[in-house]
């Protein structure tokens, strides 16, 4: 949770903003390039720069809640076995027998202490060791020890699970973090329940989805009838961290804090904290829990992309609803409002994303210009350009 002095500033910070009629300023304006949704070739760099040469998020600790869970994932465009191992160890490998290269397990989560191979039968432990071979006498002689499944480089660290897809890749979490690390530790993202998770996929660049989590901006216009009853648009409080930033939705009900002391509230009742994690991550944290967002390109296609989207509860909600102590509200009723929230990402962010690529696609204009009051969009973009090795978006005021 936040410190107190944080909660203050922010609070005060976007009461500020919405008693002066101003918002977060950049500074400037900036072009965007429209072939940074549409180049194939800048596309082929992204893939190979952004997804396989760096290290992921790809879950929350509680989504290995025990010895012997696991997870798979193939969204980095490899087959990803998650585990949690006999001494409770966070571990990743290639999903990938060493007999014939089979898919060791296709389901996407589950609990197993031995996975057999569905082709011949070979068994691996949680911890990837190599531990039976059926008919090994007529097979001939393994060496088991040198025959465990391809281990990644992977890390269990601020309730997250971290994963690098190469073998031989590296990675500092403080490093990539900033000081982002600490305050993610003080959320104990470790605790939260897992809920269930849906996926979207786009017609579309990655980049342009990632875009519509970067600006409030909108939310009066394209959310007037949904996010806009619950929110003042184009009001925000931004901060970097790293290649990383945290923007903090203003809800209305900031307006409900007035006239107490800012630093005692509970910083949940007056904005939404929404983390972004380089390149591809939106945090989410909001009363109940947070909310995991991975958006990924289809490869090195320029085009296509999907969303991967996960939620969890407090537990302590969990326990209340389950008791039936709660104020009538069920499970169901939270995971519907979950899924309503995907809902609106999906029908109405998304979808008009797509018909900005279509009219990126259509010749009609060579930049996209972002506001002064769209900083998280400058930095998502000079971010990457600086990974790639570009020069920072031209500023035009």
């Amino acid at each position: 949770m936040f410190c107190k002095k944080e909660t203050k500033r922010v609070i005060e910070g976007l009461w500020n903003y919405l008693d002066t009629g101003t918002n977060v300023d950049a500074g400037c304006q900036v072009k965007n390039p429209v072939s940074s949704y549409t180049c194939d070739e800048m596309a082929r760099q992204e893939w190979e720069s952004f997804f396989q040469d760096y290290s992921h998020a790809l879950g929350l600790s509680s989504e290995l809640p025990e010895a012997g869970s696991f997870l798979t994932n193939s969204d980095l465009g490899k087959p990803i076995l998650m585990t949690r191992d006999e001494q409770g160890r966070f571990r990743a490998f290639l999903n990938v027998c060493r007999h014939r290269g089979a898919i060791l397990e296709e389901k996407d989560r589950g609990r197993r202490r031995l996975f057999s191979c569905p082709f011949h039968g070979w068994g691996y432990s949680s911890a990837g060791g190599l531990i039976s071979v059926p008919k090994e006498d007529q097979f001939g002689d393994i060496d088991k020890s040198c025959n465990g499944l391809v281990e990644l480089p992977a890390e269990e660290k601020h309730g997250i699970l971290w994963v690098h897809p190469d073998p031989n890749g590296s990675f500092d979490l403080e490093a990539q973090l900033g000081d982002l690390a600490a305050e993610f530790d003080s959320w104990g993202f470790e605790k939260y329940i897992f809920q269930g998770n849906t996926t979207f996929e786009h017609q579309m660049n990655w980049k342009l989805a990632i875009d519509t989590f970067g600006e409030t901006y909108h939310f009066n216009t394209l959310h007037r009838d949904t996010l806009a009853k619950d929110f003042h648009g184009n009001c925000q409080m931004y901060d970097r961290f790293e290649r990383n930033h945290r923007m903090m939705l203003c809800l209305k009900n900031i307006d409900n804090l007035r006239g107490q002391n800012a630093e005692e509230c509970n910083v949940l009742h007056a904005c939404l904290p929404v983390y972004y994690i380089w390149p591809n991550v939106q945090l989410i944290m909001g009363l109940n829990g947070p909310t995991l967002v991975r958006v990924y390109p289809e490869h090195a296609n320029p085009n296509k992309s999907f969303s991967r989207i996960s939620f969890f509860l407090a537990p302590e909600i969990s326990t209340e609803l389950q008791s039936n102590r709660g104020s009538g509200e069920s499970i169901e009723d939270i995971q519907a409002r979950m899924r309503g929230f995907a809902d609106v990402i999906q029908k109405e962010d998304y979808a008009v994303a797509e018909t900005s690529h279509f009219g990126a696609l259509s010749g009609a204009f060579d930049h996209v210009v972002f506001g002064r009051n769209e900083p998280a969009l400058h930095h998502y973009h000079n971010t990457y350009r600086s990974v790639l090795n570009l020069p920072p978006l031209e500023a035009v005021s």
